[in-house]
């Protein structure tokens, strides 16, 4: 087999390549999570699959945390709720089996690299429908290398991820005209999230609009919009009202003066309203020309000029484009994703029909551009992934050294084995996914939660890591609030014997339900507190 790789160089490169990926992001990626650098997402994700394994298929306190019955209605979070009523991602179901053999938080992450790894090279066989061996390479070797890949790789596991591996096969499907498997793809597409028929529609479109498969774009904007429309008019809302009351609102709540809308009505609003929807699609513009420079960036530019491009990109870029909200248009988050494939479609389409611009100086400059990209992607420390490495601010200055942050691991962990494996606790956002294999779990400061039994209970533990927040409090005031209120509350909870504090250690808080609070611990904590008066903290 290696025999046979190293007789085709170009695909030796670009194995070489996607080595380097897997094993950079792989190592990166598992610090993040052993470092208490994931955080709630990665949680919500692992306890959805330990549910799954248990027979509770997509049922997650933790998502139920985020539901408008909660948010709006000031609802107890429940064990039993049905995330699919917020997001709609049955694919996750492929990969439960391999979660039942290694069920552990980590285990998501690795997937996560595995699923964008296998993407690249989906993209390679997928260039060489078009291209020369060099080409097909260089444009794998730009998708290892672009921050719109590294960055969401990087982050804490989502559906997303399965996005460029499936559009791709599809893509290729459609070259080799193998329709059977080129459908069974775009169901799977459609399965990974209740939005991620945007990116069917774009191909859709596309095959449309070039003439090559118009009956099978047409087919396919009508399976991918019927399909969104009656997923999110009809099935989410008999989980919950999420979608109408949370998700639209949120996103797209600047076209409706509404409380609550359904997707129908949200499209109407937009259409309805060409003058808003212009303003918004480029405002604001140098922030949106950033991203799509992001974007083109490790391609050399190419999808810039590629019509292809735009066509095949275009409607997840409106998606993003059109919504409100400062992460939108944050080029290391998962929603970027849904970009790549068009991207990169467009530009292999560029290359095949402009063969001879592939020169040694342009060689060079797409070089460069890579490595650009790469700086970028390092700089902008996706996740805080590269915490340890790169300040998140440097006026006032805010920084985690490594050797700082084993330390507190090693305090911490001994708190974190006083937690039985299956009684319900709260903990702060990045002690959450090491806890979420478990049935009652919520986000600290919530303590209460309506159980199996329906009846509504307090978590029977609580564990707050006080000096994460701490250390990022001068820069940013989330999380000096959420310090601020959680000393209080932990203050509150003690002084009433709700719970007592049963163990400290360097800023994080081991709390029990009705026990009684240690003499040492109670001494620490005082201390600690002294120790913020002393920085005006409190």
């Amino acid at each position: 087999m290696l025999e046979k790789l190293r007789q085709q160089p170009s695909l030796w490169l670009v194995t070489k390549v996607a080595s380097i990926f897997f094993i950079v992001c792989l190592i990166f990626i598992l610090h993040r999570y052993y470092s208490f650098y994931a955080s709630f997402d990665q949680g919500i994700f692992n306890q959805v699959f330990w549910n799954g394994t248990h027979g509770r298929m997509f049922q997650s306190s933790l998502s139920s945390s985020l539901s408008t019955n909660v948010v709006h209605n000031n609802e107890v979070p429940e064990v039993f709720y049905h995330r699919l009523g917020q997001h709609f991602t049955p694919a996750l179901l492929l990969w439960l089996p391999l979660y039942a053999l290694i069920p552990s938080p980590a285990t998501l992450s690795v997937l996560q690299v595995i699923l964008i790894t296998a993407a690249g090279f989906v993209l390679y066989a997928l260039a060489r429908h078009y291209l020369e061996p060099p080409l097909a390479a260089a444009i794998a070797i730009s998708f290892y290398g672009a921050n719109a890949v590294i960055g969401p790789t990087l982050s804490n596991f989502h559906d997303l991820s399965q996005i460029p591996l499936f559009v791709f096969s599809l893509l290729w499907t459609m070259e080799k005209r193998k329709w059977r498997l080129f459908w069974l793809l775009a169901v799977l597409t459609l399965a990974v999230r209740e939005d991620s028929g945007v990116v069917l529609f774009s191909i859709g479109f596309y095959l449309i609009i070039s003439k090559r498969y118009p009956r099978i774009g047409l087919m396919l904007c009508t399976l991918s919009f019927g399909y969104m429309l009656v997923l999110t008019n009809a099935i989410m809302p008999l989980f919950s009202d999420d979608i109408s009351r949370r998700f639209m609102i949120e996103r797209f709540g600047h076209f409706t003066d509404k409380e609550e809308a359904t997707t129908l009505e949200i499209i109407w609003a937009i259409v309805s309203k060409p003058g808003q929807l212009l303003g918004q699609l480029f405002s604001p513009f140098g922030d949106k020309i950033k991203y799509l420079l992001g974007h083109w960036l490790p391609l050399a530019f190419i999808p810039a000029i590629s019509g292809v491009a735009w066509l095949v990109a275009g409607f997840p870029l409106l998606q993003i484009f059109l919504q409100q909200g400062e992460s939108r248009l944050a080029i290391t988050i998962r929603y970027a994703l849904t970009v790549v494939p068009g991207l990169f479609y467009g530009a292999i389409l560029w290359l095949a029909h402009h063969p001879k611009q592939f020169k040694p100086s342009f060689q060079r400059f797409w070089c460069a551009c890579i490595c650009l990209s790469l700086i970028f992607t390092l700089a902008s420390n996706p996740s805080r992934t590269f915490y340890f490495c790169i300040p998140d601010s440097i006026q006032p200055w805010v920084y985690v050294s490594l050797p700082q942050q084993w330390h507190h691991i090693a305090q911490m962990r001994s708190l974190l084995a006083q937690i039985p494996p299956n009684v319900s606790v709260s903990a702060t956002t990045y002690l959450v996914p090491s806890l979420s294999s478990r049935r009652e779990i919520l986000r600290f400061p919530m303590l209460q939660l309506r159980n199996d039994a329906r009846e509504v209970v307090n978590c029977e533990y609580a564990i707050a890591d006080l000096w994460q927040m701490q250390q990022y409090q001068a820069a940013f005031k989330g999380d000096r609030q959420l310090l601020l209120e959680s000393v209080k509350l932990i203050n509150q909870i003690t002084s009433d014997r709700q719970y007592g504090m049963i163990d400290y250690a360097d800023g994080v808080v081991l709390l029990q339900k009705a026990a009684s609070t240690s003499e040492k611990a109670n001494t620490a904590w005082l201390a600690y507190q002294n120790q913020l008066k002393a920085i005006s903290l409190l």
